[in-house]
Formats: structure tokens, C-alpha cells, sequence
């Protein structure tokens, strides 16, 4: 190919990309990639320098256009004339923000004294959001680490920011406390660990059936957790006796 057709040919490419949509970009390389981005799934390798400041700007475009459907007056009420940028903070820098951002740095240190006695981290706040409706999803979490020699061990308010960052996104409560327990057991490789999940679900209590009580519970279970009934016996008892 000549080199002034080439020059051409990336300037025309280059001015149709300057009209392309921050999301739209990331979604084609996340396609290229062949990797999946659903609500749940962190995209943060997918994003470039500078370009979360103009999805802000694209999700607040959206949003304005959302207010404008269900017919508010943004511009004559004082109430909601910041409204789509402000939903638009909230969801990327905010709620969401586990999908954007890369995994908080975490510390690892040998297991010293060779720890072998069960651990439990907890109550832990969850704030995270139902994928079906995005409503929130409000409860607590607690952790039990049954350690080892080779184990890694991080410090206790690391646990809460890998909860933060999992938590921060779109989920289903089942599928997220997997998510939880697959990050952990990568990071700290323990002989068993378990997770339990507390929390309200606003779709069911704001609205649906509007069952204002309810809350659902799960656990995941791995390793000796699993094997041995009297290790697990002690973990919930000691979780059951802190709600």
C-alpha cells in the first residue's frame, strides 16, 4: 500500500474512532478479546487512560434521556435538574465501581508462626445491587480461614476491600459469594475456607411483594469445610452468635 494512501486510510480511521462512543470502544475490545462482560465481571484491563471520565459523561447523556422518557422536567425543577449526572457518579465511581477499577493491591505475608487454627473475619458491610432491578442489596458477610504453613496471610481490612470490589458491581447473591470465595482462596491458598452471606434485597422490599423482613442467607463452603462436620459445626455456631 502506498504510504500516502496508508496515511490517509488511518486519518479517515482515526475521525470515525473521535465519533465513536467511549462504550462502544471498550465493548469492541472486550469482543476482540473474547472475554465476557457481564454485570458482574471487572473490565478494568478494557479500559484506557482517561476514558472512564467519558463513559461518566455517556452514562449521564443516557440518563438525561431516561429523565426525559419518563417525562420530568429536569430543566424547571431544581430537584432534579442534576439528577442524570449525579445517578451517572453514583453508578460508575460508586456502586458499580467494582466493575472499573482493578483489584485493590493486597499484602501478602508468609504464614511465620504456622497458624493453624480457625479464623473468622466478620461482620463484614456488603452494599452491592441486584442485577434484575438494581436495587440495593444491603447485609454483612463473614469469612473463615483455616490456615496452613503455606498459607498467605493478609491483613484484616483487606478482606474487607476484596468485598468491596466484588460486592461493587451488579450480582446475584449466589453467584457473588462464589466469586468471594474464588478470590480469596487464590490469594491466601488456605486448607479450607468458608463464606457466609447475610442481606435484604430492595427488589423484594421496595417493591414485588414489598416483604419488608425477609433476608436471604448462603454460604460457600471449600476444603476442610467441607470434609470435616465439626470444623464447620464451630464456624457457624461462632457466626450465629455474632448476628
Amino acid at each position: 500500500m502506498p504510504v500516502m494512501f496508508r496515511e490517509l486510510v488511518d486519518m479517515k480511521q482515526d475521525s470515525q474512532a473521535e465519533g465513536t462512543p467511549v462504550s462502544v470502544k471498550i465493548r469492541e475490545r472486550l469482543q476482540q478479546a473474547q472475554k465476557r462482560f457481564h454485570a458482574n465481571d471487572n473490565i478494568s484491563e478494557f479500559i484506557e487512560p482517561g476514558e472512564l471520565e467519558l463513559l461518566l459523561d455517556e452514562v449521564q447523556e443516557k440518563m438525561q434521556s431516561v429523565l426525559d422518557s419518563m417525562v420530568i422536567d429536569t430543566v424547571h425543577d431544581h430537584n432534579t435538574r442534576a439528577t442524570a449526572r449525579r445517578v451517572a457518579k453514583m453508578y460508575v465511581n460508586e456502586v458499580f465501581r467494582g466493575r472499573y477499577v482493578t483489584q485493590p493491591a493486597i499484602t501478602e505475608f508468609p504464614n511465620a508462626e504456622h497458624l493453624n487454627e480457625l479464623m473468622i473475619v466478620g461482620p463484614i458491610t456488603v452494599r452491592s445491587a441486584c442485577s434484575h432491578h438494581l436495587c440495593p442489596v444491603i447485609g454483612k458477610i463473614w469469612i473463615g480461614v483455616l490456615p496452613n504453613k503455606n498459607t498467605n496471610v493478609i491483613g484484616l481490612s483487606k478482606y474487607a476491600r476484596l468485598v468491596d470490589w466484588v460486592m461493587g458491581r451488579p450480582q446475584i447473591q449466589e453467584e457473588a459469594i462464589i466469586q468471594l470465595a474464588d478470590l480469596i482462596l487464590e490469594k491466601t491458598r488456605p486448607d479450607g475456607l468458608a463464606v457466609v452471606m447475610e442481606a435484604s434485597h430492595f427488589c423484594m422490599s421496595w417493591r414485588g411483594v414489598r416483604e419488608m423482613d425477609s433476608k436471604m442467607l448462603n454460604s460457600v463452603m471449600r476444603g476442610a469445610f467441607l470434609t470435616n462436620p465439626e470444623l464447620r459445626r464451630e464456624f457457624l455456631s461462632l457466626v450465629s452468635h455474632r448476628k
